[in-house]
């Protein structure tokens, strides 16, 4: 049998971006019976999530369901769009913009990578304008697809999307826009209708509050209709038999269904608490984080006020101190995981999630943790980070709250 649960007293604190803990009612839900995925029951519950989801990502047209982590729904994303050779114009805003890229070399596409150099590329949102410029270059429209990350995980950035959707319409191109919001999805304002965004990327663990295990592909008419131009194999990640498939509740494969019996009850939960009031109270925890950081006397990790994520916030260590020792002492004494620093990153900064079913007490235990582990770790703070933080909760109220009373 596994031992995983080997905490002493209380419940661990897993305080990642993602995957975040699953709440119980989700967990309940998961634990329902498996049903035939061919019979009726199924069916009706595949149009219900089908048609819920939606909402989530804001679009009107069809969203894929995947049996499959968020890497598998930017392969689909790719390969339902592009042709071998291919070029797409791709921005480095962190670790994950930087995979993405990756795989994008091993499908055989040509991908042009944007961006700062230098760990400072990993503390700005993705800029607008130089997208624009690269595409008024492209005359002859060799570029295929513009791809960025919305919410980039290992940063803590939350870059405009629109003003990416403006500038490829100020340039005149007809490229394809690709998003990522693997881990802003639910968590932070997105509009995959409005920003004019061709495919939409995200994933099952992080603001949805379910395990790993389901990822999405949101698609355009203009998507669909490169779909069927474009050459990189595909079987399995294929739109055209699940969209049609779909259209009656059914996939064309075994679906996870388990996962979307977690999928229906994740929607109820946000949904009854109102997209818009989950997207403030996002805001209003990663603020008070933010506070929390700054009294600390320490860097976040976005430089740029306007792109904070609601998401996370990265914490920068300063010099001559190891951000992966910081958390493993916290881990070791106080039960919590933090989000290590990927990439560039690596060693120099710690991430702290508070995103999914996170509310102001989950944030001040955390944060309590934290302050608690910097001064073991011996470093000098500026003063006290949880006091800030209550401050600026109690001063600035949760909104689901005042409506619920």
């Amino acid at each position: 049998m596994l031992t995983l649960d080997f905490h002493p007293a209380g419940r661990h604190f897993l305080q990642i971006p993602g995957p975040s803990p699953v709440p119980d009612r989700i967990l309940r839900a998961m634990s329902y019976p498996t049903i035939d995925h061919r019979g009726p029951e199924f069916g009706a519950l595949g149009l219900q999530v089908l048609a819920g989801i939606k909402k989530i990502f804001k679009t009107e047209q069809p969203v894929i369901i995947y049996p499959a982590s968020g890497t598998g729904a930017w392969e689909a994303a790719l390969t339902n769009t592009l042709s071998a050779g291919d070029t797409v114009l791709m921005y480095e805003t962190g670790h994950f913009a930087t995979l993405w890229k990756k795989m994008a070399e091993a499908l055989g596409l040509k991908p042009e990578f944007l961006g700062l150099p230098g760990v400072e590329g990993w503390r700005l949102g993705v800029q607008a304008d130089v997208i624009e410029e690269r595409l008024r270059r492209d005359t002859q429209h060799i570029i295929k697809a513009v791809c960025v990350v919305h919410n980039e995980t290992s940063t803590g950035v939350t870059s405009n999307i629109a003003a990416v959707r403006k500038a490829i319409d100020a340039a005149g191109h007809p490229a394809l826009l690709l998003v990522d919001t693997i881990s802003g999805l639910a968590s932070a304002d997105y509009r995959h209708d409005e920003w004019g965004v061709d495919v939409t990327i995200s994933g099952s663990q992080k603001g949805l509050m379910l395990p790993p295990g389901i990822s999405f592909n949101a698609v355009s008419k203009k998507a669909i209709a490169a779909g069927k131009q474009a050459t990189l194999p595909r079987a399995f990640w294929d739109w055209t038999d699940i969209i049609e498939m779909n259209a009656t509740g059914y996939w064309p494969y075994t679906p996870n269904t388990n996962l979307l019996y977690a999928l229906s009850e994740a929607l109820d939960m946000i949904l009854g608490e109102g997209l818009e009031n989950v997207f403030a109270r996002h805001q209003r925890l990663a603020a008070a984080c933010r506070a929390a950081v700054h009294a600390w006397g320490l860097e976040v990790q976005c430089a740029d006020p306007a792109v904070y994520s609601p998401v996370l916030t990265g914490v920068m260590t300063p010099p001559g101190f190891d951000a992966d020792a910081i958390r493993k002492t916290i881990y070791e004494n106080f039960d919590m995981s933090l989000g290590t620093g990927l990439g560039k990153m690596k060693g120099r900064m710690f991430r702290i999630g508070h995103l999914g079913e996170a509310n102001d007490l989950t944030l001040m235990a955390t944060l309590s943790g934290c302050e608690m582990g910097l001064k073991l770790a011996g470093i000098p703070l500026a003063g006290s980070g949880v006091l800030a933080a209550m401050d600026y909760l109690s001063t600035h109220k949760n909104v689901s709250m005042l409506k619920a009373g």
